[in-house]
Parts: structure tokens; sequence; C-alpha cells
């Protein structure tokens, strides 16, 4: 890539960068995780999940202190639970977007000063 190239590459990633860094919000009741979903039988021997259809039940997957959690959501949590996953795991992104952006702007700047390094000392040497 030329330096001209990696220069133009460098300005649209720091854009880039600015524009998440203004967009991004930490969203005060984000959760992290999974939403699951899940068959069982319960215990009531009279039910008709011991013959047919098993219930539908809801788990919450996420880490806590380094081990994984599984929490059962409760029906009637179950949209609010799912919206606050859906904002967690979108932050998420943007944070994961912007580490991405961040390593690319150090290796292109890496290799834009090498390059400008090279073209000073070839038109010194002339």
């Amino acid at each position: 890539m030329t330096l001209a190239k990696l220069l133009d590459r460098l300005r649209a990633l720091e854009v880039r960068r600015k524009e998440i860094l203004a967009s991004l919000r930490l969203p005060a009741e984000g959760l992290p995780g999974s939403l699951a979903p899940s068959r069982r039988r319960c215990g009531s021997q009279g039910c008709h999940c011991h013959l047919g259809e098993p219930h539908l039940s809801w788990t919450l997957t996420f880490m806590a202190d380094g081990k994984k959690r599984v929490e059962h959501v409760p029906s009637e949590l179950l949209d609010t639970v799912r919206a606050r996953v859906e904002e967690g795991n979108a932050y998420k992104g943007e944070v994961a977007e912007l580490m991405a952006t961040n390593a690319q702007l150090l290796l292109l700047g890496r290799r834009a000063r090498k390059q400008g390094e090279a073209a000073a000392k070839r038109r010194v040497g002339r």
C-alpha cells in the first residue's frame, strides 16, 4: 500500500473512531450474556407436559466472577430481560469495533511512519 493510501486509510479510521466514541453510551440497565429457550417437564404427574409438549422455559447465561451462571427468567420478565440483553450486546459490539479500529490505527500508523522515514532517507540519499 502506498503512503498516500495509508494516510487516507488512517484518516478514514480516525473519523470512524470519533463516530463510535460520539455514539457510545453505556446502557445503565444492560445485561451481559444470552437468553436461551428450553423445554422441561414439571413435577405434577397430572400435567399435560408428561404426555405432550413440555413447558417452555427461558434462561439467561452469563459470566460472573470467572464462572458461568445460568439463571431462570420468569415469563413475566422475559421481554424486559431480552431488551436489556440486546442493549448489553449492542454496547459490547460497539466497544469491540472501537478496539479493532484502535488496533488498525496503531498498526497502519506504524507502517505509515516507516514508509515516511524510508522515503525521507531516499530523498536525503540523492
